[in-house]
């Protein structure tokens, strides 16, 4: 490794050597690693080529499921949420049924990965709030969720942040498709394109943070499907809360301590 001096600084490769910049210094190094077409033919290589295949497409399915969350995901996830996603998925694929490099991803089978994951591993909801409820349900067609949680007493129940005066819980579904190889083309295809990454969601009015609710809160979001849903996509159903502080009679929602986790999958 080597330091760049003078008012040019290089970035890149030239030469046979790497110019960048690590930590505001501007280094030189030798230029290393495996050649791409190497990488792509060489057999001895067939194994990273299955590695990255699979590898590419947990994190494309990943990003599938994120979208599906993109109404709210922004308030609710913290900053590994990308990798956490691409580790279920990439657990999901290495169970699928097929051959190494072209495995399938196959949601419902393997739902028991998804379901509990947290968008807010600092936050965990469970943390956050413990009032006894049920998890989300399906009708016969997977297309409506319900959750409904009893009335409780929310000095009791919920740890909220301090400054917190008020809080929502909110309700999200998406359908996230399975996904299998395409051998003519050489890449995952998602198997029900078209209901792929439908998504809803409802919330609660504002609640005060202290004393009893006052009555059971229910949500529901219609996905909007007239028939049953093929067994080849799943409903990925997440519940969550969401913290207010009330300035003038105004509700800001705050910046951080927001939980939310998949709590069922249909």
């Amino acid at each position: 490794m080597a330091k760049q001096k003078g008012f040019i600084k290089l970035k890149g490769s030239l030469g046979g050597l790497t110019f960048y910049n690590n930590n505001g210094k501007d280094l030189i190094r030798t230029t290393g690693g495996v050649d791409k077409n190497r990488i792509k033919n060489d057999p001895a290589f067939k194994r990273t080529r299955e590695n990255m295949s699979e590898f590419g497409a947990s994190a494309r399915i990943g990003k599938s499921l994120r979208m599906g969350f993109s109404n709210i995901i922004k308030s609710m996830s913290d900053t590994s949420i990308v990798g956490r996603i691409t580790g279920l998925m990439k657990k999901i694929n290495s169970v699928g049924s097929g051959l190494r490099g072209q495995r399938a991803f196959e949601m419902l089978p393997n739902k028991a990965l998804l379901e509990g994951f947290e968008f807010n591993k600092t936050s965990p909801l469970d943390a956050i709030f413990y009032a006894p409820n049920t998890a989300p349900t399906l009708d016969a067609n997977r297309s409506v969720a319900s959750w409904v949680v009893p009335d409780f007493n929310v000095s009791n129940y919920m740890n909220a942040p301090e400054g917190a005066t008020h809080f929502k819980f909110v309700m999200v579904s998406t359908v996230l498709s399975d996904y299998s190889f395409n051998t003519p083309l050489g890449k995952y295809e998602a198997t029900d394109e078209l209901e792929n990454e439908t998504n809803g969601i409802a919330y609660s009015n504002e609640i005060p943070i202290s004393g009893m609710v006052g009555a059971d809160t229910s949500l529901s979001v219609d996905l909007g499907f007239a028939a049953a849903l093929p067994a080849t996509v799943a409903v990925i159903n997440a519940v969550g809360v969401i913290f207010y502080q009330q300035i003038n009679s105004l509700l800001y929602e705050l910046a951080s301590y927001n939980a939310m986790k998949i709590a069922s999958i249909g």
